[in-house]
């Protein structure tokens, strides 16, 4: 997902109680089919670290789901801090030609998890202050993957020691063993004691220029790792987080934000046909339910072909509403903090889900049986 810039363009309940979007004025109403809990409402700042704090804040949600995740707070920046040198080692590599900068994907959180394992926010911050910023930071760390080369061509080694200095620096070195609620733990033992394996998830996405049912290569820039994701028709895609939701499943969501009817000061994310409201009814649109637009795989597959589709951010789908006129809403937790209507979360229309969506991380498990069939997953 991109940087914070373009990023800013509960217990379980199944009581059908009607609510509204907590916005004075609203005409929106919503009856709750489904509400998961997933810890707090984080802020990243002005980072561009989206991915980072919804893929903690899965995890944090399956933790809790697993019943060992009571009071936990995982720590977003240790995953910046372990993905950094990776993203800059394969920067080099690719002689410049790669992606490098804060923002990242779902198989960033994946590959952490894995590879390096999580720790508590409280044993490692990343040095926040009053809040995260991490544009000095990230100029001198691009001005060394960009100038490690000389004018023959070789690389000095020590390169990867001075970033590392700086990360440490202005994040704090990454602990290797830590006590927490008086127990001694690596990152690694501390992820399975809360019941996390990173082989339990999966990415999902629905795009018509690869075969169904087969995995491919996602190509966004922050895909750096060239991670694969499952290809499935819009159908499945919408039917796959649906049933997630409905069985107690979060789901991590990327997403394009850029789009006008993406408004989180409003707490509404929506697909109006624009086109064919009158000037009232746009001026309204965040207040009135409006006509969307119906989503086809074609109508989705253009807008990620020209670029109006990007992987601009992350967040996680906790829950699943119904307007007064039946229509699907997602419930969505953002990261920028909670001075939105709805304290930090948002509804976002199936529409706009499916217009917009780039992949989505789950649990495998809350795949229906026979989608996951076709998809060969057991």
């Amino acid at each position: 997902m991109k940087t914070w810039a373009l990023c800013l363009a509960a217990l379980y309940s199944t009581a059908a109680i009607a609510q509204n979007t907590n916005k004075e004025g609203s005409n929106y109403q919503f009856t709750v089919v489904k509400n998961l809990d997933a810890g707090d409402v984080e802020n990243q700042g002005r980072t561009g670290t989206c991915w980072s704090f919804s893929g903690l804040s899965f995890f944090q949600a399956e933790a809790l789901r697993n019943g060992k995740g009571k009071d936990v707070n995982l720590s977003e920046m240790y995953v910046v801090r372990k993905m950094y040198p990776l993203k800059a080692a394969n920067y080099v590599r690719m002689h410049g030609k790669a992606n490098f900068g804060e923002g990242g994907g779902f198989p960033d959180d994946l590959l952490c998890l894995r590879e390096y394992g999580l720790v508590p926010q409280s044993i490692y911050d990343g040095n926040r202050v009053k809040t995260y910023n991490h544009a000095e930071m990230l100029g001198l760390m691009e001005g060394m993957v960009k100038k490690t080369g000389d004018a023959t061509g070789t690389i000095n080694p020590s390169w990867t020691k001075a970033l590392d200095g700086v990360l440490d620096a202005y994040m704090g070195a990454a602990p290797e063993k830590f006590e927490y609620n008086g127990k001694t733990y690596t990152p690694q033992s501390f992820a399975k004691e809360l019941g996390l394996n990173a082989d339990d998830y999966v990415l999902v996405t629905s795009f018509t220029h690869h075969p169904y049912y087969q995995q491919f290569v996602l190509e966004v820039p922050d895909n750096w790792n060239w991670d694969k994701v499952y290809n499935v028709p819009l159908n499945d895609l919408t039917a796959i987080t649906e049933n997630a939701i409905q069985n107690g499943y979060t789901v991590a969501w990327a997403s394009d934000v850029s789009e006008k009817g993406f408004n989180f000061a409003q707490g509404l994310a929506i697909t109006p046909d624009w086109e064919s409201l009158t000037p009232e009814q746009q001026q309204k649109a965040f207040t009135d339910p409006v006509k969307e637009l119906t989503i086809t795989p074609e109508l989705r597959q253009k807008a990620f072909d020209n670029y109006e589709t990007q992987d601009d951010h992350g967040m996680l789908i906790v829950g699943m509403s119904k307007d007064q006129n039946g229509k699907v809403f997602f419930r969505v937790k953002n990261s920028w903090g909670t001075g939105n209507p709805d304290k930090g979360y948002f509804y976002a229309s199936e529409p706009f889900f499916a217009y917009k969506t780039t992949s989505i991380m789950l649990n495998k498990k809350a795949i229906p049986a026979d989608i996951a069939k076709k998809m060969g997953i057991k």
